[in-house]
């Protein structure tokens, strides 16, 4: 690696909400970043105007903010390279666009979409390249008197860059090694539109990069065809110095491996493809965010950091910190990497259990609240210890350990026949009368006193704790018996006890 700063950027366009291949895209820019010590700055692309969405930047800085991803410097965040919105930058664009015409670089075409469109028809993979354009109208074929006739009545154009044919063109790749393409392959791409006196994404991005000093091109597979061009435009524009290395990472493929991963997957098999819930201001549509599915953030940040790229050793849960020092593109992959929503789900579950149950608490509140529970905050503390480790997501507790804040309304009907014998009910009023005459409820005395009493009287013990946890729960579930009536209390338990008796006859 050089001796440049590093510096890498992430430009998303604001055409509908983030994509979690563009999280990745944009996690991996954070790791090495931080690594090298480093700068990472964010872009808009919002070249294309038609395609632009109300609210979508807004939304991406938001999933960032949620994901704990930060950025140095951009839209939003400032810094001395603005401005960081495509839209904002026309003039130093329009700058660059004459400085490769009047090289001799770029020309201007005013060949119209219908023109375009008749030449496809009658050409079999037309491209519009060094074979094809001295047959077009553009600034190469017609008079010059004429194109400054054009341009003053207003027509529109493009300017398209004028690519050099049979040349070899070379790309650096850390993560693919050496791409050569012969540069014929390669259509004369256009750079600007007259229509909004924009640039298209290839020359923003160029000179974008190239004004903020952008050391490394840290992006998604899909990128790489248009690599060569980049590669060639920097030529053109005599950068060669200060090209940046590219990293193509490999795409994030559908959970089967059989093509891209899509919105229409998650929608599919029932998972989400955004960091937020999106709701899209044009169709009304509302889709699913990993943040309103119950996630969290450092699960997620762990689970796509391992899709694609490996730390070289068989550790899977890491965080932020861990893998900014262990973060290596080299360890990418060159192969797609499928999308294991299944894994995923396991990565959150190791997650709660690791999380304070303070923390997990406070989001399991609101979720009591929605069910008519006014709980102290002791007292959820205490159950979410004791059952974080059966769920995957906050919102699975309430069906867990609903029992710990609501005495049952039935009792399961499968787990009644198996446990509750004809005996039970003698033997729970009797084990009622046992725990009410205790002074210590502690669970350490309870379990001492009820164990001694069921050997003293020789009980068969499975009997007597599987019909006192149907009394208790409702079901045959939950943690360690005492640990249950511990945070029930006395009379809770007590009451519970009564009503199993009076109910399971």
């Amino acid at each position: 690696m050089s001796d440049r700063k590093v510096r890498v950027r992430f430009a998303p366009s604001p055409t509908g909400a983030l994509h979690i291949g563009g999280v990745r895209t944009a996690l991996y820019n954070y790791l090495f970043a931080r690594q090298h010590g480093g700068d990472l700055i964010f872009r808009i692309e919002d070249t294309d105007s038609s395609r632009f969405v109300p609210g979508a930047e807004e939304y991406i800085i938001e999933s960032f903010k949620w994901l704990g991803i930060k950025f140095d410097e951009g839209v939003s965040f400032g810094g001395e390279h603005g401005p960081y919105r495509q839209s904002e930058r026309r003039d130093i664009y329009k700058k660059y666009v004459d400085v490769l015409m009047e090289a001799g670089k770029a020309y201007i075409a005013f060949d119209t979409p219908e023109e375009l469109d008749a030449k496809r028809k009658e050409v079999a993979n037309f491209q519009y390249d060094a074979s094809t354009r001295m047959g077009m109208r553009n600034s190469l074929t017609l008079p010059k008197e004429e194109v400054d006739a054009l341009i003053a009545e207003g027509k529109q154009y493009v300017v398209r860059f004028k690519i050099e044919p049979n040349e070899e063109v070379h790309v650096q790749d850390i993560i693919r090694g050496e791409v050569i393409v012969n540069s014929s392959v390669l259509d004369d791409k256009v750079l600007y539109k007259s229509a909004d006196e924009l640039p298209t994404y290839h020359l923003a991005n160029i000179v974008d990069d190239h004004l903020m000093e952008v050391s490394h091109v840290i992006r998604g597979e899909e990128w790489l065809p248009s690599a060569p061009l980049h590669v060639l435009l920097y030529r053109a524009f005599g950068w060669e110095d200060t090209m940046p290395e590219f990293a193509h990472l490999p795409l994030l493929l559908k959970p089967d491996g059989n093509g891209k991963l899509s919105k229409r997957d998650g929608d599919r098999l029932g998972f989400p493809v955004f960091p937020l819930e999106w709701h899209d201001p044009k169709t009304g549509d509302i889709s699913s965010g990993y943040r309103e599915s119950g996630y969290l953030p450092e699960a997620v940040i762990n689970f796509l950091a391992l899709l694609g790229w490996n730390p070289g050793n068989n550790q899977e849960i890491m965080s932020l910190e861990e893998l900014v020092q262990l973060f290596d593109l080299k360890h990418c992959s060159k192969a797609g990497a499928k999308f294991d929503f299944e894994k995923g789900k396991w990565f959150n579950h190791e997650y709660i259990k690791m999380k304070d149950n303070t923390e997990l608490a406070e989001l399991f509140m609101p979720i009591l609240k929605a069910n008519g529970v006014d709980a102290s905050m002791d007292k959820v503390v205490t159950v979410v210890g004791l059952m974080k480790e059966r769920v995957n997501f906050v919102k699975d507790l309430w069906d867990t350990c609903k029992f710990f804040f609501v005495t049952p309304t039935e009792y399961d009907e499968k787990t009644r026949k198996k446990r509750w014998k004809e005996d039970s009910p003698e033997r729970m009023a009797e084990l009622a009368g046992i725990l009410e005459a205790l002074d210590d409820f502690s669970a350490e005395n309870q379990e001492k006193v009820v164990m001694q009493w069921i050997a003293d009287k020789e009980y068969h013990m499975g009997n007597v704790m599987n019909a006192f946890r149907l009394a208790l729960v409702g079901e045959g579930k939950g943690p360690h018996i005492f640990d249950i009536t511990v945070v029930l209390g006395k009379e809770e338990t007590l009451k519970r006890i009564e009503k199993a008796i009076k109910e399971l006859k």
